[in-house]
């Protein structure tokens, strides 16, 4: 049987001679954190450092958001197709082809001289995160069973995310302000290399599923998530009376309507409808894209403010967000506790306004909850995308927000007005996340007792 998650990080036996299962729990649980951990962490290392990269390669202020935007819409774009490469070929040779092309790019963006090119080596590196990211959740359902186990594995999981997304902003900040925000990139290979060396001596391939790849579903799904932002980042910059902000929007609703149609029909869609035609797992997947829209503006927007208002530097900035990594770890190891005594809706009802540390891993168990064996990798990949779509998508709409309805310019001033802007328009998206999780995560699970 497999070995817990919390089990095996917290083991402190002397006798290092530990039995193969013990061995392989630990190294899913090491990869599981630490892949993820890398990937959240490459979210949010970069915000603090903007301003600095801003100055280095000429980023218009609009422009500046594609940074974080073509990452995050990569990673989503292409995590259905990522999920699907795992159940085809086996999630620890898709989780290092991954985890190599993210850390190519890693390098790549290190050694970036244009904005150009540091936004096409971002989107290259979105999309390795999202072949590497479904295998990582996937390992974790396959190698914990559902339970206990493996809620505190997704306790690991959901750490990983809102501990990173914290302590990149901390990270991000001191290492572009004592040396370079190129640095901030440039670790990645280190982790990377470690964790290759971890999953070809201890990782076992999984059992691989026959079928193929659903190739038009991924192009009209990455299609229309790139318009929507696409979009979105123009009416920004342009604003939306004009054809490239409303045509665009419009092309990027009717792709996605497409897609969806096109999953209905074709024999083995990359996002099985029946995923989302459950409860709770949808309920989950709506919240997620809520809060994290929220999330992860609130971070942009903060980081920028602290800096060019307050006049902090990147490293003060970085600190700045210290007690709340501090929160969210202790929020999301005493998770598991909550979750076996009150269940995943009454905490997730509880936390989803206080703490990205808590709300994250009720939200990750609703998402997989009732899984089949042949969905894995479908639904490991649809938490990710409704993570990613968040990010990205959210993180658009609320720039393009505080762009319309704020004075325009680079003043204190205009700057402060279009950050409250933004925190405001978050603040009504956490409130939709609470509104969704009462209504289909809540609320049928006290029906059913």
């Amino acid at each position: 049987m497999a070995v817990s998650g919390i089990a095996i990080f917290s083991a402190t036996s002397s006798n290092w001679c530990w039995p193969a299962a013990l061995q392989r729990g630990l190294s899913v649980g090491i990869l599981v954190v630490l892949s993820y951990a890398m990937i959240v962490l490459d979210i949010s290392i970069v915000l603090t450092a903007l301003p600095r990269l801003q100055a280095d390669l000429g980023f218009s202020d609009a422009g500046l958001t594609w940074v974080s935007s073509i990452y995050t819409l990569f990673f989503g774009g292409f995590l259905l197709l990522g999920g699907k490469l795992g159940d085809l070929y086996g999630r620890r040779r898709i989780y290092m082809i991954g985890l190599s092309i993210f850390a190519l790019a890693s390098l790549a963006i290190g050694s970036a001289q244009s904005a150009g090119f540091i936004v096409a080596a971002r989107a290259v590196q979105g999309m390795g995160a999202a072949i590497l990211a479904p295998s990582t959740l996937s390992l974790l359902q396959v190698t914990f069973p559902a339970g206990e186990e493996r809620n505190r594995a997704v306790a690991w999981y959901a750490a990983a995310a809102g501990v990173s997304a914290s302590f990149g902003m901390v990270l991000g900040g001191v290492l572009a302000d004592m040396i370079s925000w190129r640095a901030g990139f440039f670790i990645n290979l280190p982790i990377s290399i470690g964790l290759l060396i971890v999953a070809l001596r201890y990782v076992k391939e999984t059992d691989r599923f026959a079928g193929k790849i659903d190739v038009l579903g991924a192009l009209l799904s990455t299609i229309g998530l790139g318009a929507l932002v696409f979009a979105s980042v123009h009416a920004a910059e342009q604003g939306w009376g004009n054809w490239g902000s409303i045509g665009v929007l419009a092309l990027g609703f009717v792709l996605l309507a497409a897609f969806l149609i096109h999953e209905a029909r074709v024999h083995e869609p990359l996002l099985p409808l029946r995923l989302l035609t459950h409860a709770e797992r949808g309920g989950a997947y709506g919240a997620r894209v809520l809060f994290l829209g929220a999330n992860v503006s609130f971070y942009f927007f903060l980081a920028q403010y602290m800096q060019e208002v307050l006049g902090l530097t990147a490293a003060e900035t970085g600190l700045a967000f210290f007690p709340a990594t501090f929160v969210n770890f202790i929020a999301a190891m005493n998770v598991p506790k909550m979750m076996a005594r009150f269940g995943r809706g009454p905490v997730l009802m509880v936390f989803v306004g206080f703490g990205q540390g808590a709300a994250m891993a009720p939200l990750t168990s609703s998402g997989i909850a009732g899984v089949e064996a042949e969905d894995v990798g479908a639904a490991s990949g649809t938490v990710n995308v409704a993570h990613q779509l968040g990010s990205s998508l959210g993180l658009a709409l609320l720039v393009a927000l505080a762009a319309l309805t704020s004075t325009t310019g680079a003043t204190r001033l205009a700057i402060a007005e279009r950050t409250a802007h933004a925190l405001q328009g978050g603040t009504l998206f956490v409130l939709a996340a609470l509104l969704v999780s009462w209504m289909f995560i809540l609320r049928p699970a006290s029906e059913k007792q």
